[in-house]
């Protein structure tokens, strides 16, 4: 009986186990693809999370420096104006950005540009450059009331109160981190004149 045996069942084992061992080897692929998205998202949200360093610098620059922000200040990640063609994607788009200190923990690298959103150039906010006004987005600065009723939600009498104008600035931040991780965002801050 030995000697009529084909050896049809070893066959029959070796290819089993050749499609189990391709199944593991697709299974720990498939895993590793899943721990490298999943590294890579985590780097993407953690310099998405460092773009806020760079809007509170540039917010505390802007303050720093009300005096000044008629002109320029390209060592600074300043203009004074939003004239050129800034998209935040371009090859020089950041070539006068301001890095805010050093790599954090993670890797991040955070850097800004600030563009005061005025159409003229190194020009009062409500000047004019060589007879071109210059055009801002500001808020106006509220008018006196005056008769407030009782109806409204001022006292009669109460002092009334007066804004400065504010005018709005873009700050574009960048944060480049491990992995070619980019996260670029925009916001838009108003700063009283």
């Amino acid at each position: 009986m030995r000697n009529r045996q084909q050896g049809v069942v070893l066959f029959i084992a070796l290819i089993i186990l050749v499609a189990m061992t391709l199944a593991g080897i697709a299974m720990v692929r498939s895993v590793d693809t899943g721990n490298i998205i999943s590294g890579n998202l985590a780097f993407k949200q953690s310099s998405l999370s460092s773009t806020d360093r760079g809007i509170q610098a540039a917010y505390v620059w802007l303050n720093a420096n009300t005096s000044t922000l008629s002109n320029s200040n390209l060592e600074e990640g300043y203009f004074s104006s939003i004239a050129g063609n800034f998209t935040g994607f371009g090859a020089t788009d950041w070539d006068s950005a301001k890095t805010v200190g050093s790599a954090d923990a993670a890797g991040n690298t955070v850097e800004y540009v600030i563009h005061r959103l005025c159409t003229q150039p190194d020009t009062a906010y409500n000047g004019d450059n060589a007879g071109v006004d210059n055009q801002c987005s500001t808020s106006e600065s509220s008018a006196p009331v005056s008769n407030a009723s009782a109806g409204s939600s001022m006292q009669v009498g109460a002092s009334v109160f007066e804004t400065s104008p504010m005018v709005y600035y873009r700050v574009t931040t960048r944060v480049k981190g491990p992995r070619n991780a980019i996260s670029i965002t925009q916001a838009t801050i108003s700063i009283p004149v």
